[in-house]
């Protein structure tokens, strides 16, 4: 049997996932890192995602899922409970705190998925994961889905490998106490069809009405449709710029339905929830969008100049200095500003494929196959 034939059963390692659905980044990033598991080593490995907080924890903390998307609406209060939280003897509080109400659904979730490495995405298992572990351990590893402003929860020291996606996130490792040599600079897992281009862009534009005789703007606003996608698609329109927009309205049917009342003054095209979204990058110009971290590197994966127009307090405020610094795009928190940004690019293409230029200089296109080495060293896997 040579190594790339399909494995026994029995022979495969098995690799658990943690993640959750409190936000779309841990489920992408944990797609990412199973493709590439696939992609690299196919029939190696047997792979299972977990939803932690949905599949084992007690009440009320199964509902975070459902309860994130409005939490994540109120900027104050999730900002509030971001720093309040945030900093090695304040995390070890409430970990030591919460323990013994998760102590037995940990016990439960690592006894019920058996593996051979277990690898969270999640900040908020890490430690109850390492303690659970304490009489049968095995290997572990954290790979970071937030870019520049990471949480003291993300960093446990007990894990056998911690990945981060940025310089800035390694010096925060460091600082709670993760040792060097555990540490791993990769960049986030995006998955492998963000870094193929389209074969035929031009056509595609064309199929999908947008046309090529000018700029294509693609507003997004993350799975769930949040943020003030309305304000900013309603600015662009009444300043009739000379682009054309595309707005991705995720799974926010009141919002694609608000839009589809709209008297536009630019060519305009609306869609809901699409799994198409590397093709939608690949074949756009511009993105304005929040500063989600995963946007964000498939953004600059795509090569394109970023407009970054709201942001989550405290857990994404890095971000935006991160995309700024980079030279990779503005921060516009103001519908006329989207505006003012835009036309200042439209209006001077040098700078705008400047903008193009610093988005591709930042992406780190190759993170979920390097993670997926390091799996694979983890587990002996050639």
């Amino acid at each position: 049997m040579s190594p790339t034939d399909p494995q026994p059963d029995a022979a495969r390692k098995r690799i658990l996932f943690l993640f959750s659905d409190t936000g779309g980044g841990h489920r992408s990033a944990t797609e990412a890192m199973i493709e590439a598991l696939e992609d690299g080593y196919p029939g190696r490995f047997e792979t299972h995602m977990v939803d932690f907080f949905r599949e084992y924890y007690p009440r009320p903390l199964k509902y975070a899922p459902e309860i994130y998307p409005p939490m994540s609406r109120v900027p104050s209060a999730w900002a509030f409970s971001w720093r309040v939280s945030d900093g090695k003897g304040r995390t070890r509080a409430v970990n030591n705190l919460a323990y013994p109400y998760l102590r037995k659904a940990a016990q439960r979730l690592v006894r019920e998925n058996p593996a051979d490495l277990i690898v969270s995405v999640h900040p908020l298992v890490n430690t109850t994961l390492a303690r659970a572990m304490r009489k049968a351990p095995r290997p572990f590893i954290t790979v970071v889905t937030d870019l520049v402003s990471t949480h003291a929860f993300w960093f446990d020291r007990r894990a056998d490998l911690v990945v981060v996606p940025t310089d800035q996130a390694r010096e925060k490792a460091v600082e709670y106490g993760v040792a060097e040599g555990n540490l791993r600079v990769i960049g986030l897992p995006v998955a492998a069809g963000f870094s193929h281009p389209l074969p035929d862009r031009a056509g595609w534009r064309a199929e999908q009405g947008w046309g090529n005789d000018r700029p294509v703007v693609l507003l997004l606003s993350g799975g769930d449709g949040m943020g003030p996608v309305r304000r900013v698609a309603k600015a662009i329109n009444e300043a009739r710029l000379p682009v054309s927009l595309a707005v991705i309205c995720g799974r926010n049917a009141e919002l694609l339905a608000d839009l589809q009342e709209v008297d536009w003054r630019i060519p305009v095209h609306l869609y809901g929830f699409t799994s198409r979204m590397p093709e939608f990058m690949a074949a756009a110009d511009i993105a304005v969008t929040k500063a989600g971290p995963g946007t964000i590197s498939e953004a600059f994966i795509a090569g394109l100049p970023i407009v970054l127009y709201a942001r989550l307090a405290g857990q994404e405020d890095g971000n935006v200095s991160y995309v700024v610094e980079q030279g990779a795009g503005v921060w516009a928190p103001r519908p006329r500003e989207v505006v003012d940004a835009l036309r200042s690019w439209v209006e001077d293409p040098d700078r705008l494929a400047a903008a193009a230029a610093a988005s591709r200089h930042a992406a780190r296109p190759d993170a979920a196959r390097q993670i997926a080495g390091l799996i694979a060293d983890q587990v002996g896997v050639a």
